[in-house]
């Protein structure tokens, strides 16, 4: 019974954010278990050009580090803010929401030449936090029961959180860069005077990954009900 539940949840997460936290998931298994090790999966210039080793460019998104405080926290925000993106305003569009996987990892990467970054994941987390808080902004959030502010403004509190942490901002700054650039180019720029769609999703990834009807029965995590956990949690203003 506790595997029919688990499995009927588990079919319900849309596939883009099933995919991408799964592999997450179980790339950190590997790596405990010592199937892998991070050596192995890290970002490294020299070894995907001169060496031909592929595949760090989809790996190093894929670790967030041993099982612990971070790795929890980093799963959990990918997980959440993933699926409200997915569920929300990309909703009936996957192909369009794999291009921008694609747009974001690619420029990342390109930014990843020139700092001093091994693992990308978590500066991708920040991307979908970014366009999802820029996308909702009348959402209010509460973060941890200290803060309430608005939704625009949490890619900034996280960074501010990380840094209380100690751990280094460029992580957080890289995703927002990222982010920012994405929203600025679908959202805002073809709204401009003059302005147009710079970024078009591939007719070939439409035809892979976008379906012609949806399931009448899917029943979304909505956007303005992001879950039961004190960070993040948010509601509309005036509701």
């Amino acid at each position: 019974m506790a595997y029919q539940t688990f499995r009927q949840e588990y079919l319900q997460v849309p596939p883009v954010t099933r995919a991408y936290t799964t592999a997450c998931v179980l790339t950190t298994a590997a790596v405990q278990l010592e199937l892998i090790t991070p050596f192995q999966l890290y970002f490294n210039p020299e070894l995907i050009f001169k060496h031909f080793q592929i595949w760090r460019l989809i790996t190093n998104y894929l670790f967030f580090g041993p099982v612990g405080f971070n790795f929890l926290f980093n799963m959990i925000f990918l997980y959440r803010y993933c699926r409200m993106l997915e569920e929300g305003s990309f909703r009936g569009r996957t192909a369009d929401f794999v291009f921008m996987f694609l747009f974001g990892g690619l420029l990342m990467t390109l930014f990843g030449l020139f700092v001093n970054l091994v693992f990308l994941g978590q500066a991708f987390t920040i991307m979908l936090v970014y366009v999802w808080s820029r996308r909702n902004p009348y959402v209010r959030m509460n973060f941890f029961g200290l803060l309430i502010f608005q939704a625009p403004f949490l890619p900034w509190v996280l960074m501010g959180f990380s840094l209380l942490l100690g751990n280094s901002i460029i992580v957080d700054l890289l995703g927002i860069a990222v982010g920012h650039i994405y929203f600025f180019l679908e959202d805002v720029f073809p709204n401009q005077p003059g302005g147009g769609r710079l970024l078009r999703t591939p007719s070939v990834l439409k035809a892979i990954f976008d379906t012609p009807e949806e399931d009448p029965n899917y029943n979304p995590l909505p956007e303005e009900r992001p879950g039961g956990f004190a960070w993040g949690e948010g509601q509309r203003l005036g509701g």
